[in-house]
Protein backbone atom coordinates (compact mmCIF):
# COMPACT_ATOMS: atom_id res chain seq x y z
CA UNK A 1 0.00 0.00 0.00
CA UNK A 2 1.46 3.47 -0.88
CA UNK A 3 0.91 5.65 1.48
CA UNK A 4 0.32 9.82 0.09
CA UNK A 5 1.29 12.68 1.75
CA UNK A 6 -0.36 15.96 2.37
CA UNK A 7 0.16 19.10 -0.12
CA UNK A 8 2.88 20.66 1.37
CA UNK A 9 4.52 23.62 -0.75
CA UNK A 10 4.85 25.33 -4.26
CA UNK A 11 6.40 22.08 -6.19
CA UNK A 12 2.93 20.15 -4.64
CA UNK A 13 1.27 22.72 -5.61
CA UNK A 14 2.42 22.89 -9.63
CA UNK A 15 3.01 18.81 -9.64
CA UNK A 16 -1.12 19.21 -9.09
CA UNK A 17 -1.89 22.14 -11.58
CA UNK A 18 0.26 20.16 -13.89
CA UNK A 19 -1.25 16.72 -13.94
CA UNK A 20 -4.72 18.22 -13.30
CA UNK A 21 -4.39 20.22 -17.26
CA UNK A 22 -2.54 17.26 -18.35
CA UNK A 23 -5.52 15.42 -18.04
CA UNK A 24 -7.94 18.80 -18.74
CA UNK A 25 -6.27 19.07 -22.32
CA UNK A 26 -7.30 15.41 -23.36
CA UNK A 27 -10.52 15.47 -21.70
CA UNK A 28 -13.55 14.84 -23.99
CA UNK A 29 -15.81 17.05 -22.02
CA UNK A 30 -13.68 20.38 -21.32
CA UNK A 31 -10.74 19.94 -23.36
CA UNK A 32 -11.89 21.58 -26.34
CA UNK A 33 -12.85 24.67 -24.18
CA UNK A 34 -9.51 25.10 -23.42
CA UNK A 35 -7.23 23.57 -26.86
CA UNK A 36 -9.48 24.97 -29.04
CA UNK A 37 -12.11 27.89 -28.54
CA UNK A 38 -9.88 29.76 -25.76
CA UNK A 39 -6.39 28.50 -26.95
CA UNK A 40 -4.63 28.92 -23.91
CA UNK A 41 -1.31 29.54 -23.56
CA UNK A 42 -0.06 27.64 -20.92
CA UNK A 43 2.94 28.94 -20.70
CA UNK A 44 1.49 32.19 -18.93
CA UNK A 45 -1.64 30.26 -17.50
CA UNK A 46 -0.07 27.56 -15.66
CA UNK A 47 2.04 30.11 -13.25
CA UNK A 48 -1.22 31.97 -12.57
CA UNK A 49 -2.82 28.76 -11.49
CA UNK A 50 0.14 28.00 -9.21
CA UNK A 51 -0.23 31.47 -7.51
CA UNK A 52 -3.96 30.68 -7.27
CA UNK A 53 -3.97 27.18 -5.31
CA UNK A 54 -0.97 28.46 -3.44
CA UNK A 55 -2.88 31.03 -2.14
CA UNK A 56 -5.95 29.41 -2.43
CA UNK A 57 -3.93 26.45 0.17
CA UNK A 58 -1.57 28.57 2.13
CA UNK A 59 -2.97 32.11 1.98
CA UNK A 60 0.47 33.41 0.52
CA UNK A 61 -1.49 36.55 -1.33
CA UNK A 62 0.49 35.40 -4.63
CA UNK A 63 -2.62 35.53 -6.33
CA UNK A 64 -3.45 38.98 -7.68
CA UNK A 65 -7.16 38.03 -10.28
CA UNK A 66 -10.39 38.18 -11.17
CA UNK A 67 -11.12 34.76 -12.06
CA UNK A 68 -15.42 34.89 -12.03
CA UNK A 69 -14.47 37.61 -14.67
CA UNK A 70 -12.23 35.37 -16.54
CA UNK A 71 -15.07 32.74 -16.42
CA UNK A 72 -18.07 34.52 -17.44
CA UNK A 73 -15.79 36.29 -20.52
CA UNK A 74 -15.03 32.29 -21.46
CA UNK A 75 -19.01 32.04 -20.85
CA UNK A 76 -19.37 34.64 -23.79
CA UNK A 77 -17.09 32.91 -26.07
CA UNK A 78 -18.93 29.87 -25.52
CA UNK A 79 -21.70 29.27 -23.09
CA UNK A 80 -20.93 26.85 -20.54
CA UNK A 81 -23.14 24.64 -19.28
CA UNK A 82 -23.64 22.55 -15.65
CA UNK A 83 -21.68 19.67 -17.20
CA UNK A 84 -18.35 21.70 -17.86
CA UNK A 85 -18.26 22.68 -14.07
CA UNK A 86 -18.97 19.24 -12.94
CA UNK A 87 -16.48 17.60 -15.65
CA UNK A 88 -13.47 20.48 -14.38
CA UNK A 89 -14.19 19.54 -10.65
CA UNK A 90 -14.30 15.72 -11.24
CA UNK A 91 -11.18 16.25 -12.79
CA UNK A 92 -9.65 18.23 -10.44
CA UNK A 93 -10.87 15.84 -7.31
CA UNK A 94 -9.82 12.74 -8.58
CA UNK A 95 -6.03 14.54 -9.33
CA UNK A 96 -5.96 15.77 -5.91
CA UNK A 97 -7.22 11.76 -4.60
CA UNK A 98 -4.46 10.72 -7.10
CA UNK A 99 -1.61 12.15 -5.90
CA UNK A 100 -2.02 13.38 -2.05
CA UNK A 101 -3.85 12.69 0.78
CA UNK A 102 -4.01 14.76 3.72
CA UNK A 103 -5.51 18.00 5.65
CA UNK A 104 -4.49 20.31 2.63
CA UNK A 105 -5.30 17.83 0.23
CA UNK A 106 -9.42 17.50 1.69
CA UNK A 107 -9.24 21.54 1.64
CA UNK A 108 -8.26 21.48 -2.18
CA UNK A 109 -11.38 19.47 -2.76
CA UNK A 110 -13.20 21.11 -0.98
CA UNK A 111 -11.97 24.72 -2.45
CA UNK A 112 -12.71 23.45 -5.72
CA UNK A 113 -16.33 22.65 -5.00
CA UNK A 114 -16.92 25.41 -3.64
CA UNK A 115 -15.55 27.38 -6.63
CA UNK A 116 -16.98 25.28 -9.26
CA UNK A 117 -20.80 25.68 -7.53
CA UNK A 118 -20.27 29.53 -6.94
CA UNK A 119 -19.10 30.09 -10.88
CA UNK A 120 -21.79 27.47 -11.87
CA UNK A 121 -24.74 29.68 -9.94
CA UNK A 122 -22.92 33.19 -11.00
CA UNK A 123 -22.72 31.93 -14.17
CA UNK A 124 -25.34 29.88 -15.18
CA UNK A 125 -28.16 31.28 -13.38
CA UNK A 126 -28.11 35.70 -14.24
CA UNK A 127 -30.16 38.14 -13.49
CA UNK A 128 -33.34 37.53 -15.48
CA UNK A 129 -32.88 33.57 -15.63
CA UNK A 130 -36.44 31.66 -15.39
CA UNK A 131 -33.91 29.34 -12.86
CA UNK A 132 -32.61 31.72 -11.28
CA UNK A 133 -33.23 30.71 -7.32
CA UNK A 134 -35.59 33.57 -5.12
Amino acid sequence: MIIKRDIENRDDIQLLVNRFYDKVITDPVIGFIFNDIMKVNWERHLPVMYDFWENTLFYTGSYIGNPMEVHRHINQVFPLNALHFQQWLQVFTSTVEELFSGEKAELAKQRATSIATFMKIKILHQPGDINKVQ
